[in-house]
This record gives C-alpha cells, sequence and structure tokens, in this order.
C-alpha cells in the first residue's frame, strides 16, 4: 500500500505527538519544577497585567470624560487620575478604618476587664447551681509535669528557627514589594500603549491561525475582556450598596461602631457572597464586648441583610452585570472557592460567564440548524 505525501505528514505529526507526550509523562516531576520557576519569573507581569486590567476600566472612562483634545496628553492623564482615585480610595478606607479600630482598642482595654468579670460571675454561679459539673471536672486528671516538659521542648526547638524564620519573612516581604513595584511600572507601559500591543497581538494571530479561529479568538478575547470589567464594576458597586445598608441600618438601631462596620464589611464584601461574613465575626466581636444583647441584635441584622443582598442585589448587580443567571453565580462561586479559595471565588463568576454566554450561542446555532 502506497501512502501519499499529506498521509505521511500526518503519520509524522502523530509520532512526534506521541514521542513528546511518552517523554514529557516520564519527566513530569522535571516539567512542574521547570512550570514553578517560570511562574516564579513571571509573577511580577502577570501581577503587572492584572494591575492593569483593574487600572483599565476607570482610565477607559475618566478618558472618555476629559476635554484634553491632544491624544498624547489625554492618555497619561487619565491614567493620572485613575491610579490617584483608587490611592485615595484605599487612603480613605485607611483614614475611617485606623482610627476607628485603635479607638476600639484602646476602648476595649476597659471593657475586656468587665466581660471577664462577668463570665467569671456567671461560671461561678453556674458551678454552685450544678455541683454535679463540678465535681466532673476534679475527675479530670491533667499531666501538668508533662505539659510543662512539651512546652519547655517547643521552646527550646522554637528559638532556633525563629531567626531564620525573621530572615525569611523579611525576604519574603521584599519580594514582594519588588514584585508589586515591577507590575505596576509594567501596567503603566501596558496601559499607555495597549492600542498598539492590542494590534500586535492581532497580528500574530493572524498570522498563525486559520481565519475561522482567527475571528472566534478575537471574538473571545473581546467578551472575556467585557465581561471581567463589568463584574469587577458590579462587584465595587454591591460592596459600596452593602457597607452603606449596614452603615445606615446600624446607625437607625443605635448600635456601636456603625461606621466601622459598615466599612469593613464594604471592603470583606468585594470577596463573592462570602466576604461580608469576615466583618461579621469582627462586628460580633466588637458588641460582645460592649453588651452581648447588641451583638444578638447585629448578629439578627446581619442575616437579615445578608439574605437580602444574596438573593436580591448582589445577582442582579453582578449577575446582571457579567449576564449570568443567579442560580449560576452561587454555582460559580462554590466551584472557584472550593478549587482555588478567594481568589477563584473572584475568577470563577466572569469566567462561567463567558462559558455560559458561548454554550449559549453555540445550542442557539444548533437548534437553529435543526429547523432549516
Amino acid at each position: 500500500m502506497e501512502l501519499d505525501k499529506e498521509t505521511i505528514r500526518k503519520l509524522r505529526g502523530l509520532i512526534v505527538f506521541a514521542v513528546i507526550i511518552v517523554i514529557a509523562g516520564i519527566n513530569y516531576r522535571r516539567l512542574f519544577s521547570l512550570a514553578g520557576v517560570i511562574l516564579h519569573m513571571a509573577l511580577p507581569f502577570l501581577l503587572g497585567g492584572a494591575i492593569a486590567f483593574v487600572l483599565n476600566v476607570p482610565m477607559r472612562n475618566i478618558e472618555k470624560l476629559l476635554p484634553i483634545k491632544e491624544s498624547s496628553f489625554k492618555r497619561p492623564a487619565a491614567l493620572t487620575a485613575a491610579i490617584a482615585a483608587v490611592t485615595a480610595v484605599l487612603l480613605t478606607v485607611m483614614i475611617v478604618v485606623i482610627p476607628q479600630l485603635w479607638k476600639t482598642l484602646y476602648s476595649l482595654r476597659d471593657s475586656v476587664p468587665v466581660f471577664l468579670n462577668g463570665a467569671e460571675s456567671w461560671l461561678k454561679k453556674l458551678f454552685s447551681d450544678n455541683p454535679e459539673i463540678l465535681a466532673w471536672i476534679n475527675t479530670v486528671e491533667i499531666d501538668w509535669q508533662g505539659m510543662m516538659q512539651e512546652l519547655i521542648g517547643f521552646l527550646k526547638n522554637g528559638a532556633g528557627s525563629v531567626l531564620s524564620t525573621t530572615f525569611s519573612a523579611a525576604a519574603t516581604i521584599a519580594s514582594g514589594v519588588t514584585s508589586f513595584g515591577i507590575g505596576l511600572v509594567f501596567a503603566i507601559y501596558i496601559l499607555l500603549q495597549k492600542e498598539t500591543l492590542a494590534g500586535q497581538a492581532i497580528k500574530i494571530i493572524r498570522a498563525f491561525l486559520p481565519e475561522y479561529w482567527e475571528k472566534r479568538v478575537i471574538q473571545v478575547a473581546a467578551l472575556t475582556e467585557k465581561t471581567f470589567s463589568s463584574f469587577l464594576t458590579g462587584q465595587c458597586l454591591e460592596a459600596v450598596i452593602l457597607g452603606t445598608m449596614f452603615f445606615v441600618t446600624l446607625l437607625i438601631l443605635r448600635l456601636p461602631y456603625a461606621l466601622l462596620i459598615g466599612v469593613l464589611i464594604a471592603f470583606t464584601a468585594l470577596i463573592p457572597i462570602f466576604g461580608a461574613f469576615i466583618g461579621c465575626g469582627v462586628g460580633v466581636f466588637l458588641m460582645l464586648m460592649v453588651s452581648p444583647v447588641d451583638a444578638l441584635i447585629f448578629l439578627a441584622v446581619f442575616f437579615i441583610l445578608q439574605q437580602i443582598e444574596g438573593n436580591l442585589i448582589y445577582p442582579h448587580v453582578v449577575g446582571g452585570s457579567v449576564g449570568l443567571p443567579s442560580i449560576w453565580v452561587l454555582v460559580a462561586v462554590t466551584i472557584g472557592g472550593s478549587a482555588m479559595g478567594i481568589l477563584g471565588m473572584l475568577i470563577f463568576i466572569p469566567l462561567c460567564s463567558v462559558f455560559y454566554a458561548l454554550f449559549r450561542e453555540t445550542v442557539y446555532q444548533r437548534l437553529k440548524s435543526k429547523k432549516k
């Protein structure tokens, strides 16, 4: 049987592909190690791309509003204004939270002893009314000598690693600051030349892909950019709405720490659906030191507002902004959180929205072709 050139070319390609797969399977540990090294080297640039994407959302809107006609000045002015706006928001949060937090910690100096004395009185009354509990505690045997030996051993072993741990932490912080600095500079370069970079990317796609896949890749990239931008805008809007709701409600009910809790919940609500529970934990702890009744009232208020936010506000504000139905928003957050933690929650909602839009388009096309 004589094989033509096309068949020989396909067989050669299959053989090369099979050899690559076998070699990769044998050396998968080295490949993973190499991928980790490459990822570590590329981390500042990946961080720069993420910073550029976030800054591009306000910069694009600011650029439309600026009355400057000269393009060479308009883009740098819009970028500077966007960086200033994001920095101002972060500084505002710090200015609001840090003094309130310091004031709260200072007030806890007086409230914590009162709380501990109240807890001690309650325990004494509990033991006096229920002597069987005290009798059971007396039957529990504790090896104090063994516990002291374990504590001394832990301190001896831990003291030797304190210095190395300190140096390691300092090196990690320095590396993080350096990566952020490089990423910020890289992000500025991307935003100042984003049209040029986009044009170069399109030329590369056209050079290496067939016409159908060229159009498809560009279409998916545009849909992804639009979806992620809409998600970022919707997530920030939802956080502001939720924080304002808590602030106003706590003020109306005359509960303490209204401003601090409102800002904390708004900031932590940037984590989809579950982020506000962090602010809830802080609020319950602070109010518990003042009045257990206030803590219970705040807990009830939190669950009521959380139900309103989770069932009405979030699916419509964020889910509507990315074109994803409410039930799939919850599914995306759950799967993303299980797979990648907080980062997965942030990424999976717009990512699932892109897949949902593409799958819906495919379904409609297939249904339309069947009707013909």
